[in-house]
């Protein structure tokens, strides 16, 4: 069992085939307004804009479910995730998606339950029945600090945190991070030797990691679709797991020595003491 691993997952291009912000916007027929107006702002207050104006032309919540329920994922991914969890792995998200988009799509291909935490922006319907989209990180209040990052999310800082409380549970697990864009740069840089990164080819990602490898600690493994992700994720799994195993026998022996060398220590301080001659009475 794969007990001692965390698999993070990017969302968009990585368990979807595409990106969901530009699939509902071009599905929704938005899609010149939204480039008219990328120049302007960053992309996650474009998103929460874009929402505001299709809302405005009539567009309902449920006309936004409805797209995302329809969204393009490769047939292996579904297997690939029910197996990595059957195998015993946790399985997080980390995402610069939405709340409401991530939950949709994950309730509708029945994967919600196998995740124990998504990582992305928030996201709500108001009042008038509008979908507001929140940046993870508040910019307008402060920076996270990472030039290398969006301003509304910094997945690296979001790595170390998960980092940090894997190492308050005392007991040592390897990360395996899947990911395909440019903001998946940055927490592929925190991953540490025994860690895992699975970067998609050709891809931003995997650009930016095989321009100057070095920089990586992680062992690196790329994929180009679902169907290489499940053959790479469970070969990762096994591999990771038959060296658990091996370490484990190997403390077994390590144990098992270390108490037949005492048991042995007790017998011979026992003989040594049989055969040591006895004290003479000295008559007075």
């Amino acid at each position: 069992m794969a007990g001692k691993i965390v698999a993070v997952f990017d969302f968009d291009k990585t368990i979807i085939d595409l990106d969901s912000d530009n699939w509902v916007v071009d599905e929704l027929g938005a899609t010149d307004l939204f480039n008219q107006l990328l120049p302007t702002m960053p992309w996650n207050s474009l998103m929460d804009r874009m929402m505001k104006e299709l809302h405005s032309q009539g567009k309902t919540i449920e006309d936004i479910a409805e797209i995302l329920k329809r969204v393009p994922i490769h047939p292996r991914i579904i297997p690939a995730i029910k197996s990595a969890h059957a195998l015993g792995c946790e399985l997080r998200i980390l995402s610069d998606a939405n709340m409401f988009f991530i939950d949709t799509i994950l309730n509708h291909l029945g994967l919600k339950d196998y995740f124990s935490e998504i990582n992305t922006n928030p996201s709500f319907v108001d009042e008038q029945g509008k979908l507001r989209i929140l940046p993870y990180h508040d910019f307008i209040k402060s920076s996270h600090g990472c030039t290398l990052c969006p301003p509304n999310m910094c997945k690296g800082l979001i790595i170390e945190r998960i980092q940090a409380s894997l190492a308050k549970e005392g007991e040592k697990k390897r990360i395996i991070y899947l990911g395909d864009g440019s903001g998946d740069y940055c927490p592929s840089l925190k991953l540490k030797e025994e860690d895992h990164v699975m970067p998609r080819k050709n891809f931003p990602l995997w650009d930016l990691i095989f321009t100057n490898p070095i920089r990586i600690k992680a062992e690196i493994h790329e994929w180009t679709d679902g169907e290489e992700l499940e053959k790479v994720l469970l070969q990762i799994i096994n591999t990771i797991s038959l060296e658990e195993e091996e370490e484990g026998k190997s403390t077994c022996a390590s144990q098992l020595l270390s108490a037949s060398d005492c048991k042995l220590q007790t017998i011979s301080a026992s003989a040594a003491h049989e055969a040591m001659p006895q004290a003479l009475s000295v008559p007075h």
